[in-house]
């Protein structure tokens, strides 16, 4: 690679054959290579956007009380685990995001009526801004596009969900409290006779002089549970409106009366793009 080809490239104040001598600068200009060079200038240049945290959803969603498991009958008459959920007064739009004014899509949604009182003074002042009544929890639902969305409206489970439809359900599990690594992590005990001293122990988390420390991310004892999980894939089997409940197939994360978010299933090439 000559140094007048270079110099057709890369923007210069004055042409390199002129220089008696390179300049630190340069010769470091010169050491990187023409695509890698291009690159690292475009990015310079272009601004970039602040990042999203949030996941996108299939579609959105609603907010229920798990109400505990039962056993479903269906039309063949095999029994099936279900989890019935249960809605209190809510799921109304508390708020619509767009591009424009908060850069993302998405639909903030209110769920379980409580007391003025219940809530602080800013929770109230946003809510009575669209005119909503005193709701407990609010929730975002990112989407592709908030067209037909707008504050003060009421979302209806059967209008969103069908008998045989496939949905994401997420929720805060049961808490454990701190246990040991058998029951957190699935460890397997030592033994119990032959003069066996390591029962239930731990044993060796790793190595005195090679590496000399633990690796992070170990399996140890800790707190076991009061995470945030989302089931994914759950087939709803039965939609009662007179009751005002759902029963999903399978067990959901969370104890009889925890919050669960309901949203359909993300299946990526289908309802979500590839990237």
């Amino acid at each position: 690679m000559s140094i007048s080809s270079l110099s057709a490239t890369i923007p210069t104040t004055k042409p390199f054959s002129s220089s008696p001598a390179l300049t630190p600068s340069s010769s470091f200009l010169l050491r990187l290579p023409i695509k890698r060079f291009s690159s690292l200038s475009l990015n310079a240049s272009s601004s970039k956007s602040p990042l999203i945290s949030a996941s996108m959803e299939a579609g959105i969603g609603v907010m229920g009380t798990k109400l505990g498991m039962m056993s479903y009958f269906d039309a063949s008459g095999a029994v099936i685990p279900v989890t019935v959920v249960g809605f209190r007064e809510g799921n109304i739009v508390t708020q619509v995001k767009t591009e424009a004014t908060d850069g993302y899509d998405a639909v903030q949604v209110g769920y379980r009526r409580v007391r003025d009182r219940k809530l602080t003074k800013p929770e109230m002042g946003h809510l009575e801004k669209s005119g909503i009544i005193p709701l407990r929890h609010l929730q975002e639902f990112r989407l592709q596009s908030v067209e037909g969305f707008e504050p003060n409206q009421r979302l209806v489970v059967e209008e969103l969900f069908k008998e045989g439809d496939l949905v994401d359900v997420s929720g805060t599990t049961i808490g454990k409290g701190f246990q040991g690594g058998i029951k957190r992590h699935n460890f397997k005990r030592g033994l119990m006779t032959h003069g066996s001293k390591s029962h239930r122990q731990l044993g060796s988390i790793g190595a005195g002089t090679t590496p000399g420390r633990v690796y992070k991310g170990k399996k140890m004892p800790g707190r076991m549970g009061g995470t945030k999980t989302k089931i994914r894939k759950l087939q709803v089997m039965k939609i009662d409106n007179d009751l005002n409940v759902v029963m999903i197939k399978g067990a959901v994360p969370g104890k009889p009366g925890n919050l669960l978010r309901i949203t359909p299933a993300k299946i990526v090439g289908k309802n979500i793009p590839k990237n």
